[in-house]
């Protein structure tokens, strides 16, 4: 599997918003990775932002230790030996529905991203990746699970649109649109992950939220995306993909 090596002091370089944290209880993270010099960083680096680190080495052990355990947050590799990473993420969603799941794949590899959120995964970083990006990600993934507070959002933009969450606004020149509490999360969600695949499990738990959306059968995220392309005009809407079988990619 693609490999990364990296000093933890020079990840940290020009990382002024990722400040470690100060707490008295520890949040647990279980980190599976069969290569000995990323499992070491990775777990370095979730230390030094505040977390616990659990680091095992293969797939199966993997497994075993998530549904002994019960971490805050799994990081699952792909290529493991024993077990690979989809067939661990299958097996923690058969015991564990609830469980945060963030999966490492290889770099540029969308079937292998198409894959893990089959399997049940909530997110993916590709390798390699910036520990930025990871740690942002993992806090993301705790904050969904309700393991951190929520953030307020500021005005931000959506392609062509102002969007304006104090007020459920959006605004493009003169053209003003009025935003219910769910088109803006919808907007919100797609916004931060611009470029990226987001899977209907993370927009029913982030959106809905469906504490274990694979229970559930609807086509209620169709429907509200169907809406929302319609209501935010040609480009838009057409920017808002459908990614098949999977989700959603938004590429504004």
């Amino acid at each position: 599997s693609p490999c990364f090596t990296f000093d933890l002091q020079d990840s940290m370089r020009g990382s002024a918003t990722l400040e470690p944290m100060d707490t008295t209880e520890k949040i647990e993270i279980l980190v599976v990775e069969d290569e000995e010099a990323i499992r070491r960083g990775l777990c370095d680096v979730i230390a030094y932002h505040g977390y616990e680190p659990h680091g095992v080495e293969d797939g199966e052990t993997g497994l075993r230790e998530a549904v002994k355990n019960r971490y805050a947050a799994i990081i699952l590799d792909v290529m493991l030996p024993e077990m690979n990473g989809f067939e661990v993420c299958e097996g923690i969603r058969e015991k564990l529905p609830q469980q945060p799941v963030l999966m490492l794949t290889a770099r540029g590899s969308e079937e292998d991203i198409l894959n893990g959120f089959r399997a049940g995964c909530d997110d993916y970083v590709t390798k390699p990746f910036s520990i930025s990006e990871l740690v942002a990600r993992l806090e993301a993934l705790l904050r969904r699970a309700g393991k951190l507070p929520q953030q307020n959002h500021d005005v931000f933009r959506f392609g062509e649109w102002q969007i304006d969450p104090g007020n459920l606004r959006a605004t493009r020149g003169e053209e003003v649109l009025d935003l219910s509490k769910r088109e803006l999360e919808l907007i919100a969600l797609f916004a931060r992950e611009a470029g990226r695949i987001v899977s209907r499990r993370m927009l029913l738990q982030e959106v809905w939220g469906f504490a274990s959306p694979e229970q559930i059968e609807t086509r209620t995220v169709d429907m509200h995306i169907a809406k929302l392309r319609k209501k935010l005009g040609t480009k838009n809407g057409a920017a808002l993909e459908t990614v098949r079988g999977v989700g959603y990619r938004f590429n504004g």
